[in-house]
């Protein structure tokens, strides 16, 4: 049983949505495009080198490990420390708004005369083009966004098209062992009701992320399960082991889907690789 960074995160993205929020925003206009930009979140560092921002990038944070070439640093997305970030003599830093303090932080980052993007979590994909193109404006590089999203737009809609079902495939989105799921109101959630998948984490009622009981699950008989813990451990092998679970149809089917790593929790050009990844892991799952 554990928890790890990526759940904690989830969680307090729960909170965020009940306050209505839900595109970023630049706390000041800058006189000229950033040279120097901080990214303390994953996503908005894959967003920044997708739209063409990346020579502008001099650090990222403990999370952000991908593209590769980005200049990884020990700075924390989670618990950000002003110290630390000016230290780097940033003209913009881009912040989580679900991190420890960041109502502090980003006042205190102002106060050293230093522009900040406060990032909000989106809970769709709309709310997640959005960023790009607001991040594209405080950049410098609005064409290049707007070229990205058209593109990922096209692209995604194709796979749709090609993959939705037609009759509608009860599925569990697994966060970890200790059966935390993700519901239809969130991002994640989103992306499988775009294939008609129908969600049995609905019937919790929980906020967008409940905790399912191993005997709920075990009613819903889901015909898909999909392991976003797999990268930490579980698989096929273990879930078929848990009690009770070998009677479930998509244990039985041997249809349990470990999602890669990272790539389902974050929002930026990868996205069309997790649409993607679904339509052709469950392609011949009627």
């Amino acid at each position: 049983m554990y928890r790890n960074s990526r759940l904690i995160g989830l969680a307090c993205t729960t909170l965020l949505f009940a306050t209505g929020s839900l595109t970023g925003t630049s706390a000041q206009a800058a006189s000229s495009n950033p040279s120097r930009i901080i990214s303390l979140s994953p996503s908005a560092t894959e967003i920044l080198y997708g739209i063409g921002a990346g020579p502008q990038v001099v650090a990222v944070d403990d999370n952000s490990d991908y593209p590769t070439i980005a200049p990884f640093t020990k700075l924390s997305s989670f618990t950000p420390n002003v110290e630390a970030i000016a230290a780097y003599h940033p003209d913009l830093v881009i912040l989580q708004s679900t991190a420890t303090n960041a109502a502090t932080i980003k006042v205190d980052l102002q106060k050293l005369k230093i522009n900040v993007f406060l990032e909000i979590t989106p809970n769709n994909i709309s709310d997640a083009y959005a960023e790009f193109l607001n991040l594209g404006k405080v950049t410098g590089h609005p064409s290049r966004a707007k070229a990205l999203v058209a593109t990922m737009k096209t692209q995604i809609a194709g796979i749709i098209e090609k993959f939705r079902k037609k009759n509608s495939i009860a599925i569990y989105h697994e966060l970890d062992n200790t059966l935390y799921s993700a519901d239809s109101s969130t991002f994640i959630g989103q992306i499988y009701s775009d294939f008609n998948f129908s969600n049995i984490a609905d019937a919790a009622h929980g906020g967008g992320y409940p905790q399912l009981s191993a005997e709920a699950v075990i009613k819903a008989n889901p015909k898909i399960i999909f392991l976003d813990d797999g990268p930490y451990g579980e698989s096929a092998a273990t879930v078929t082991a848990r009690p009770g679970w070998s009677s479930i149809s998509a244990v039985k089917n041997k249809h349990v889907i470990v999602l890669p790593l990272d790539i389902p929790d974050r929002w930026g050009p990868r996205l069309v690789e997790i649409y993607r990844f679904i339509a052709q892991t469950t392609s011949k799952i009627n």
